[in-house]
């Protein structure tokens, strides 16, 4: 048994039920939300527009998270996690149901159910996302808190890409209709193992949480008024505006436009995976001594060569299959070293007694506005006649405006101020694989009642 395993740790034991919620979990929204359904909505015959749609949702929906908190004076925090995340797995039945009936043509209709399927997925998810994370930061002891999410990690992390693997062999191995079978089948497997998890853990005592008048009232002053989270704030949003549709148009464009195969596709995203590992591996014993800054121009050079490097695949065909591995490892590399650093910077520039509402409105807005990115990048790449299909010169737009938005976002990096040193981060581990956690981690804006949490310790902050 691996030594990180927590059945081998005697103080992890107590919350091992959480540590299997995060592997179980990983299983289930590396299919629902990534490379796999994209692959999905090419083989039913889905337009870049559709497309992007579905990968948009769960962007989209993030400000839910921040709506969703009024529910937890009245729901408490395991009730509101349960809702969501218990219904999420229902929706997957559309795929799972789709992927066995198609025997020929996908026809029309099949388009639109998977397109409001994942709608109310990415829905569900959201509102079980707004209370996951600061219940199991309520629940285990601060004491033994770093090494939870540490392990945490590790256990997220393992399972996700033992899903790409599996769903890179059952492309290889499986016709297309039953690898989607069994990938959405396996995917169920995880959502309703990681909620058989949750329910064995207690709640902790309900919170108060700021009311939504006050955070629509706060809000504007945060979004507009001169300062160092302002300026910060919109060069993320610009960051998310500017790479967001990278991924699934890269894996669309694959698929339909250039015909690699599905299980090629896959093992592209397993190297962007190991880069993601690699660059965050890198800075991690260097960020409190240089700062966030030299982290935030690398990962936006890194952007800039991807772009320029499919630009340059694009022109050159022939050089596409060689470049890949390059490209999508760069990729993971600044998308790691992008989150760990815009965590880090967060805690540098906000007060810790004032950080609840801007960092969550830090995550919800760039996640939001980067939503719309891959819709509207959708219905630029769309191609007139057969679908699926994708218009080649937009498609060399695309890369363009990454190249161009890169450039600026390097510039833009001279706004912003940073002392370097140490920060404690703004939470422990936990965002490495699943960035989306990271909002789900900060959107505090209430903490937890009571002085004591259910494991008898007082409660720390």
């Amino acid at each position: 048994m691996l030594p990180w395993f927590p059945q081998r740790d005697p103080v992890l034991r107590p919350y091992r039920q959480g540590l299997y919620f995060a592997f179980f979990n990983a299983m289930n929204w590396q299919v629902a939300t990534a490379t796999p359904t994209v692959l999905f909505m090419a083989w039913l015959g889905a337009d870049s527009f559709q497309t992007g749609l579905v990968y948009g949702w769960p962007l989209l929906l993030t400000p839910v998270q921040v709506l969703a908190t009024a529910l937890l004076p009245r729901l408490g925090f395991k009730r509101l996690t349960l809702a969501g995340w218990g219904a999420r797995s229902w929706f997957l039945l559309v795929p799972l149901g789709l992927a066995l009936a198609v025997s020929d043509e996908p026809a029309a209709w099949m388009l639109h159910a998977m397109v409001a399927a994942m709608f109310g997925y990415s829905l569900s998810r959201s509102v079980g996302a707004a209370a996951i994370t600061t219940w199991l930061q309520g629940l285990v002891p601060g004491a033994v808190r770093g090494r939870y999410w540490s392990t945490d990690q590790i256990m997220g992390g393992v399972a996700s890409i033992a899903t790409l693997l599996l769903c890179a062999a059952t492309f290889a191995w499986l016709p297309m209709s039953t690898a989607f079978a069994v990938q959405y089948a396996f995917s169920i497997a995880g959502a309703w193992l990681a909620f058989r998890c949750l329910r064995t853990l207690p709640d902790i005592e309900r919170p108060t949480v700021m009311s939504l008048g006050t955070i629509a009232a706060d809000t504007p002053k945060h979004l507009f008024n001169p300062g160092a989270f302002r300026t910060y704030l919109w060069l993320a949003v610009a960051y998310f505006v500017v790479i967001t549709p990278l991924v699934p148009f890269a894996a669309y464009f694959l698929k339909v436009g250039a015909g690699f195969s599905a299980s090629v596709i896959m093992g592209c995203t397993i190297v962007q995976y190991a880069g993601a590992i690699t660059g965050n591996a890198f800075m991690r014993s260097r960020i409190d001594r240089t700062g966030a800054k030299p982290f935030f121009r690398a990962v936006f050079v890194l952007a800039g060569l991807v772009a320029a490097g499919w630009l340059a695949g694009l022109h050159w065909r022939p050089a596409l299959p060689w470049l890949l591995p390059v490209l999508y490892f760069l990729l993971g590399a600044a998308a790691g070293m992008f989150t760990a650093s815009n965590v880090s910077y967060l805690a540098k520039i906000l007060p810790e007694a004032e950080r609840a509402l801007p960092v969550s409105l830090h995550g919800a807005l760039c996640y939001f506005i980067g939503g719309f990115a891959p819709i509207l990048w959708g219905l630029a790449l769309k191609e007139g006649g057969a679908v699926p299909s994708i218009d080649l010169v937009a498609f060399k737009a695309f890369f363009a405006f990454i190249l161009a938005g890169a450039a600026g976002l390097v510039v833009m990096v001279n706004r912003l101020h940073e002392t370097p040193g140490h920060v404690d981060p703004l939470l422990e581990g936990d965002w490495l694989f699943r960035p989306f956690r990271v909002v789900t981690s900060l959107v505090r804006v209430g903490e937890p009642g009571g002085t004591e949490n259910t494991a008898g310790e007082p409660r720390k902050r």
